[in-house]
Parts: structure tokens; C-alpha cells; sequence
């Protein structure tokens, strides 16, 4: 590990709590379109897939900004 690598506000834990909150937050959005339209376990895995790319895209925009 580098030196400023312990003084960077980001951790590990940040990038993995953005990851899953991306992702629980997709799945969610994802059950309610498919409770309402009477396919909720569908929409759940129609959310997963799409919260993997979207939790990576939040993570990699919050880590881009501090590096620019």
C-alpha cells in the first residue's frame, strides 16, 4: 500500500457500500415495476442485472472525480 492511499477519504468500504447500495437500490425499483405490473420476481432479477453496471458506474464516478 502507498502512503496516501490511508489518507484518501475513500476506502475499500466506501466503494463496496456505493456498490451495494447501487444494487439494492436497483432491485428495489426493479421488484415495485414488477409488483405493479404482476411480475415482481421478475422485475427483481431484471433490477439485478441492471444494478451490477449501474453499481460499478456509481463507484467509478464518485472514485473519477477525486482523481481529476
Amino acid at each position: 500500500m502507498t502512503p496516501d492511499a490511508a489518507s484518501s477519504p475513500h476506502s475499500l468500504a466506501t466503494a463496496s457500500g456505493l456498490l451495494l447500495g447501487a444494487l439494492i437500490a436497483a432491485m428495489l425499483m426493479g421488484a415495485l415495476v414488477g409488483w405493479l405490473v404482476g411480475a415482481a420476481g421478475i422485475g427483481l432479477l431484471v433490477g439485478a442485472l441492471l444494478g451490477i453496471p449501474l453499481g460499478v458506474l456509481v463507484v467509478y464516478q464518485v472514485y473519477g472525480r477525486t482523481r481529476s
